[in-house]
């Protein structure tokens, strides 16, 4: 080994001997969030702990070198921590601080990335429907989910796209409308747009179809996903019925499945939409010391955060603050704003993970002097 490369190493093993001093004199056994900093100022990774000091010390006791833990340890130059009255606490604050730092060695919900999927509206004058696996960086797309299953999903929105003449081309591909005053390039017809050819899509790339037109049927199948309308089962059970009369059966086979796909659709959204309402109540929860919390969560996010009340005067003010928050009518929707994707992804596995939890929740329709308000 070279002296540089001695030199390097040596500098970063008593980096990692002053942290650890650092931890071994400063953390305490209770639930938080850690930053690891490097020595330029940088937040490599953000993590929580149900225990703080067992969870930090447990880096420095990493066995190998490529081992991730170890890998963060040798990078940064400073550990940093903060107390929270509970795991969820440290949970949610943890969530908040790697939206807002997005540190490049967190990969945060792995796991659950790997689970679970989003239909995302894309913006632009002919929006599409992508199946996405989160909000990544948009902070202003609409989605829905979250789904189980991308590949079924995907499968279920051709057939959507299909019966309606819905575009799937690239996000970044020029649309000329039919009703455009004027065309920069005129748009070539053959071989254009394939799906338009064999009579798919509107064809909003090929001046097949006004900027309207395409919108109303984007509503259309909007609407469907909504639960607000059945038009485009309706559209293939119509077809399907024709094939079966003219003795098409091959063909009405065809569109039976198709049909099958987009009924699925339609049900996982009707179990979306009651798994999202259900996530409305208030969630109490014991903090470390008697620090107890009081979350209000409305549709899968948390709206306001309190102390947990400990007399009449205390459980009254928690009630007028959710009488504010349940009171309101929301629209019954699956949409998800892209700035809440990532906490309706965390309130959903941490129930699904410790339902036990729900026995600490007092639904929103159950709440006191809430249906007065």
């Amino acid at each position: 080994m070279s002296r540089k490369r001695r030199s390097a190493s040596s500098a970063v093993e008593a980096r990692v001997e002053t942290m650890l001093g650092h931890v071994k004199a400063g953390v305490r056994q209770r639930p938080g969030v850690y930053r690891m900093i490097s020595p330029d100022g940088e937040i490599l990774y953000v993590g929580k702990a149900k225990n703080l000091r067992t969870r930090l010390l447990g880096y420095f006791r990493a066995d190998f070198p490529a081992e991730k833990s170890a890998r963060i340890i040798r990078e940064a130059g400073e550990v940093m921590w903060d107390y929270h009255p509970s795991e969820f606490a440290a949970l949610i604050e943890e969530l908040r601080l790697i939206k807002k730092y997005r540190p490049r060695l967190n990969v945060m919900m792995k796991r659950d990335a790997r689970h679970f999927a989003f239909i995302r509206i894309t913006p632009g004058p002919a929006p599409k429907f992508m199946v996405v696996r989160g909000a990544g960086n948009d902070e202003h797309g609409t989605y829905f989910g979250p789904f189980h299953g991308a590949w079924q999903l995907e499968e279920a929105l051709r057939e959507l796209n299909d019966v309606l003449g819905l575009r799937d081309c690239r996000l970044d591909h020029p649309m000329y409308f039919s009703d455009q005053s004027e065309l920069p390039v005129a748009p070539a017809r053959t071989p254009g747009c394939i799906r338009y050819e064999i009579g798919k899509c509107l064809g909003p790339c090929v001046a097949g179809v006004s900027q309207r037109q395409y919108r109303t049927r984007f509503t259309v199948a909007r609407d469907f996903l909504e639960g607000r309308r059945n038009s485009p089962v309706e559209t293939l059970r119509t077809a399907m019925e024709e094939s079966s009369e003219r003795m098409e059966f091959e063909r009405a086979a065809q569109l039976r499945d198709k049909m099958q796909r987009l009924e699925s659709l339609r049900e996982q959204f009707e179990r979306l939409r009651f798994a999202v309402e259900s996530l409305s109540f208030v969630y109490t929860v014991p903090g470390h010391g008697g620090d107890d919390r009081s979350y209000l969560i409305r549709r899968g996010r948390i709206r306001a955060e309190l102390p947990a009340p400990q007399s009449p005067e205390e459980r009254s003010v928690l009630a007028v603050r959710a009488a504010g928050i349940f009171a309101p009518k929301e629209l019954k929707s699956a949409t998800v704003p892209a700035h809440e994707v990532d906490e309706l992804m965390l309130l959903s596995s941490w129930f699904r993970k410790f339902p036990a939890e729900l026995d600490r929740t007092v639904a929103a329709a159950q709440f006191p002097r809430l249906r007065s308000a």
